[in-house]
């Protein structure tokens, strides 16, 4: 997301590259190609002016410091006027309530229903007892769609047959709710392929009849300016809580993520990354910004790296590090565990620097780990346990059963090892000596 943003801003940037110092010229000159650089990412020209404005009272206002470069200034104030524009601070969802009632409302297409379970998939990782509402009585197939994605995510979901009237359905699903104990009911509301008064008027009815503890507003991030008018209208009619922005990951220009929340006043909470049912992000505007500026997001990573691994089977790892135990079993584990944490090229776009290079580099995840399942399911239980006993004569019925060649199960093997050498280096203290003293 937002490569195309990133490798302009970069351009613009090096307008400053060997100037002495900040001066009103090459201040005009650098902040006009980065409205041209919004422009270009869908930025409404409102938003884009505003913000190169205060870039530029910032750029001349800033007194020159000894120590930093002209470029390295801008690059600052660049990055606190993005963050700032799409909300400085993240907004947390509001779900206190007996029961809490999140309507989720937006377009056809834009990925509304998918959100619904993926946020009740996110809720229930975290304890909550939820249920979501079936209240898209308008499009075909809805009902169904709600059902089945329900199933995925093992959460229940409420509907009534024949009924036409969702406000009807709605307030049953949070009566019945309530009574069963669910502490959360998601809304899944009806859309239609544009803003139109029949629908306005029908999400402007379910607001007033459920009162939802949070609303939502969901939307398509690939739509660009488009997204940013269906967020004044629906703002307009409900004056939600928040906005959820679908399909960033196919969004390279992110102009949507740097409008809306100028624009209405509305802060992002929520990112869809992906089409699976985990790939959903809370919306953190500083690290966005980072991101923007190709200085990764580190946080994230190990967030995610934290969601993947669970603590206990951790110190296991750490024990047989110790002991010296650690085998194939434990590092095709750890390598699916990275599998699960989400697309390979996003997550080496979080480390800094990492997203330039892999801009035109197509990676398939699925293909990624073909080669080292192959090998390892190729292998004996007995090898798996004592690596060390893989000889040459072994290597060559492993690559042969696999479909791959002695070199590739070389490198498998070496890349094993190097793994273990390093793990066990982290428990000896001297590489933890060695980043204390690089933090310092």
């Amino acid at each position: 997301m937002f490569e195309n943003l990133q490798e302009r801003l970069e351009k613009s940037f090096k307008i400053l590259k060997g100037e002495g110092k900040i001066s009103e010229i090459n201040v005009a000159e650098t902040v006009k190609d980065i409205r041209r650089a919004l422009l270009d990412a869908d930025v409404s020209y409102k938003v884009a002016k505003e913000f190169c404005d205060r870039v530029k009272d910032k750029a001349i206002g800033t007194g020159v410091l000894t120590a930093v470069k002209p470029q390295q200034m801008m690059v600052k104030i660049v990055h606190d006027e993005l963050a700032g524009f799409m909300g400085s601070e993240h907004s947390e969802i509001n779900i206190k309530g007996n029961p809490a009632v999140v309507l989720v409302a937006g377009l056809n297409g834009s990925g509304k229903t998918t959100f619904c379970a993926k946020l009740a998939l996110r809720l229930k990782k975290k304890g909550v007892k939820v249920m979501l509402a079936a209240c898209d009585t308008f499009r075909p197939a809805a009902i169904e769609q709600l059902k089945t994605l329900g199933e995925q995510v093992e959460v229940p979901v409420f509907s009534i047959d024949g009924e036409k009237d969702p406000i009807k359905v709605a307030k049953a699903a949070i009566s019945q709710g309530g009574q069963q104990g669910y502490s959360v009911i998601i809304v899944d509301t009806a859309g239609r392929l544009t803003v139109d008064k029949e629908l306005m008027d029908e999400i402007r009815a379910m607001h007033a009849a459920v009162k939802p503890t949070e609303s939502l507003f969901v939307v398509d991030a690939m739509t660009g300016q488009d997204a940013v008018a269906s967020a004044l209208a629906f703002n307009e009619a409900i004056n939600y809580d928040g906005v959820v922005l679908t399909k960033l990951d196919g969004d390279t220009r992110g102009g949507a993520a740097l409008s809306i929340k100028a624009v209405t006043g509305k802060p992002i909470k929520f990112i869809g990354t992906g089409e699976k049912m985990d790939a959903l992000d809370i919306f953190y505007p500083e690290r966005a910004a980072d991101r923007i500026l190709g200085m990764g997001d580190v946080v994230s990573l190990v967030e995610k790296a934290q969601q993947a691994i669970d603590e206990k089977e951790a110190r296991e790892t750490r024990k047989k590090l110790a002991r010296n135990q650690f085998t194939l079993n434990d590092f095709y584990n750890q390598i699916q565990k990275v599998r699960g944490m989400g697309d390979i090229k996003d997550l080496a776009g979080m480390l800094p620097g990492m997203g330039k290079q892999l801009a035109d580099v197509d990676i398939d995840n699925d293909k990624a780990f073909k080669t080292t399942e192959a090998i390892y399911h190729s292998m004996t239980p007995y090898e798996r346990e004592n690596p060390e006993a893989i000889n040459g004569s072994r290597r060559k019925r492993i690559a042969d059963g696999s479909g791959t060649t002695v070199a590739d199960v070389n490198k498998l093997l070496k890349q094993f090892e190097s793994s273990r050498k390093m793990m066990k280096m982290a428990l000896d203290g001297s590489l933890r000596q060695r980043l204390k003293n690089f933090r310092g």
